[in-house]
């Protein structure tokens, strides 16, 4: 056994340095790489892949990880958990062609270069032909993947989060259309409150937006010393370790809330990774353990902690002084109306929290049909703007603001987009569990958001991918996942 434990681990240091290597290519990618260099690093990038891939494909690596396996009962908890997962990811090497696999690598390194223009052009047409090569490998993976119990769809929904398919999102869905849609119809239908127009039609200059941001990482306690935060058309947060978790934003001068509230759900991502464990730092279980569980920190961040009324209470004075000519005469009641107003909008992350889970509904829906084979990836503009008008009460005018708004389908990530609205679910029943230890208002009201980090990274965030997301919910909230939490939590937010 000690041979196959010192093969494993001398290939995983191996291939973890790969991975910090297309972290790197990634978030250069995405921040700041001229538009000029995206062929040659095309290139580079697929060198790298295949080096990687050679290691993650060494018999003897292979052979280490399955002997490990047959003999988890001989391993510490920690590295049983890691074989587990490992052995789950060799069919990734054992049952696609190596040819189909980096090619797949290299189309989504890619991807994301051909939707950003195309977005910027409004041109659907020109994003079309990757998209489909992507939905192609994804429907053959799932054909190489598919066991007794995982069928279709449920092969992708079971990478983003464990345990979850298509009868679990259906019945959780299903929950979310009987006891909330009815009341987001109601309080959705009038015309949207007339806000200031210093509000709604001034400029804020995006370096004045970027200094905000950075006073919120300060507020937040995100540790620069270990992130940073740039651009990017689509907000992200990317890492390798609790030493190294980036975050990026946007700034939009005609919105101001957009970058606010970008830069905090961000950092409920990158403080979760920062808060692991470090001596998960050089294992295959840094991390979060879920995509939802993820997306419960981030949402929580964002909206129970950021769209707190006191939490503007206390900064609101430094956006003024920020903006002076822009928010003069504008109260800090007036703002926190207008920043949790439910409205039915266009685009997701823009989307309050009322309507936010309806978004997820029609691309969760879109993903299903497109998996299994009964929509074609040229119908999804047409398709998406059907179900946008039945789910959210409002049509895109074109596809910038409709079906090409996201970045997930470039990077091949068909599956993922469920986990947000689990993961705003998860979020309501962890922040009640969180108000139960400690008092989260006085927290806020005394801007010690660091009992708030503290509280996470005891019941959440130390733990990495060591534990299952169900296991950490009954840590975390002592009973297993309940969705009237979010039910309850919206209803009694918004009834007010």
């Amino acid at each position: 056994m000690e041979k196959y434990l010192q093969t494993y681990l001398d290939t995983r240091r191996k291939i973890i340095a790969y991975n910090y290597m297309g972290f790197l290519f990634s978030w250069d990618q995405e921040t700041e790489a001229p538009s000029a260099s995206h062929e040659f690093r095309s290139e580079q990038f697929q060198v790298i892949v295949e080096e990687a891939y050679k290691l993650s494909s060494d018999p003897a690596y292979m052979e280490a990880i399955e002997k490990l396996y047959e003999n988890l009962n001989l391993l510490e908890h920690d590295l049983q958990v890691e074989i587990k997962k490992q052995y789950k990811d060799l069919r990734w090497v054992k049952k696609i062609p190596k040819d189909e696999f980096i090619d797949y690598q290299v189309l989504t390194q890619n991807g994301s270069n051909v939707w950003q223009v195309a977005k910027m052009n409004n041109d659907f047409l020109a994003f079309q032909p990757t998209l489909e090569k992507i939905v192609e490998y994804l429907r053959k993976f799932v054909k190489y993947f598919e066991t007794d119990t995982l069928k279709g769809y449920d092969v992708l929904l079971d990478m983003y989060e464990e345990g979850m398919g298509i009868n679990e999102y259906d019945a959780f869905f299903n929950k979310l259309r009987e006891d909330l849609v009815p009341f987001v119809l109601e309080v959705t239908k009038n015309k949207p409150i007339k806000f200031s127009r210093k509000l709604t039609h001034s400029v804020f200059p995006s370096e004045q937006q970027r200094e905000f941001s950075h006073y919120l990482m300060d507020v937040f306690h995100y540790d620069k010393t270990k992130g940073l935060l740039k651009e990017s058309a689509h907000p992200f947060t990317n890492g390798v370790a609790s030493v190294d978790t980036r975050i990026t934003t946007h700034f939009h001068e005609d919105n101001l809330v957009s970058s606010i509230f970008s830069t905090i759900h961000e950092m409920g991502h990158g403080i979760y990774e920062m808060q692991n464990d470090p001596k998960y730092d050089k294992t295959f279980l840094h991390g979060g353990t879920s995509m939802g569980i993820h997306e419960s920190q981030s949402r929580m961040y964002e909206n129970m902690l950021g769209r707190a009324k006191e939490f503007w209470e206390v900064h609101y004075s430094k956006l003024v002084e920020i903006f002076p000519k822009q928010l003069k005469n504008v109260t800090v009641d007036e703002f926190v109306q207008y920043i949790n107003t439910a409205k039915r909008s266009l685009i997701r992350i823009e989307a309050d929290e009322l309507t936010y889970s309806l978004h997820i509904m029609v691309r969760y829906e879109l993903e299903k049909l497109l998996i299994n084979g009964k929509l074609k990836v040229k119908d999804l503009p047409k398709k998406w703007k059907q179900l946008m008008g039945e789910y959210v009460g409002i049509r895109p005018k074109n596809d910038a603001e409709g079906v090409l708004q996201d970045i997930h389908w470039s990077g091949g990530s068909l599956g993922y987009f469920p986990t947000y609205a689990l993961g705003s679910a998860y979020a309501a029943q962890i922040y009640h569990a969180m108000n139960q230890d400690i008092n989260v208002k006085e927290a806020i009201q005394n801007n010690q958001m660091d009992k708030i980090n503290a509280w996470s990274k005891e019941h959440i965030h130390k733990y990495a991918s060591s534990k299952t997301p169900k296991e950490l919910m009954l840590i975390a909230t002592k009973e297993p996942f309940n969705p009237m939490y979010y039910v309850n939590y919206l209803k009694e937010k918004f009834s007010k």
